[in-house]
């Protein structure tokens, strides 16, 4: 690979990125890379029962399947398993005076959020901010005959 091309791909990779953060809001912003927190029972998947797949908000990586998710209780979209172990990386957080699993995304790094082992049926219960996801609804049947 030459230089030229090497800075060229940088350059584009560098665009991306900047396209990708502006259509983050501040929420996001702080979610994602600051390892914020969204108040419970205000993110916008937290009672969602729409079917699809919940992708990072900035990179768009798949994350969770919505035939994972649950009501826990907690005020936090509730997921019992990734959509792909390879999408996730979990990382020990020994912040706010307590020893917990943070979950982040793997390609981007992004904070999603923390996992825990009190899931249903002895599963666990990855409890990820609405802020750091997207759901890319699955195409209704019927829609698909209308058109």
């Amino acid at each position: 690979m030459s230089i030229s091309y090497a800075s060229e791909k940088m350059k584009d990779t560098n665009s991306k990125m900047e396209k990708q953060m502006k259509n983050l809001t501040e929420q996001q912003k702080h979610i994602l890379f600051e390892k914020g927190t969204e108040a419970p029972f205000t993110g916008e998947y937290v009672h969602t029962k729409d079917k699809g797949m919940y992708k990072c908000a900035y990179c768009g990586n798949a994350l969770f399947s919505s035939d994972t998710k649950f009501d826990s209780g907690t005020g936090w979209p509730s997921f019992t398993e990734p959509a792909n172990l390879k999408n996730i990386e979990l990382k020990e957080d020994k912040s706010l005076f307590m020893t917990r699993t943070e979950v982040l995304c793997k390609k981007c790094g992004g904070h999603l959020g923390h996992v825990f082992d009190d899931g249903p049926n002895g599963k666990q219960r990855y409890c990820i901010n609405s802020c750091s996801l997207k759901l890319h609804k699955e195409e209704n049947k019927n829609d698909k005959k209308n058109r």
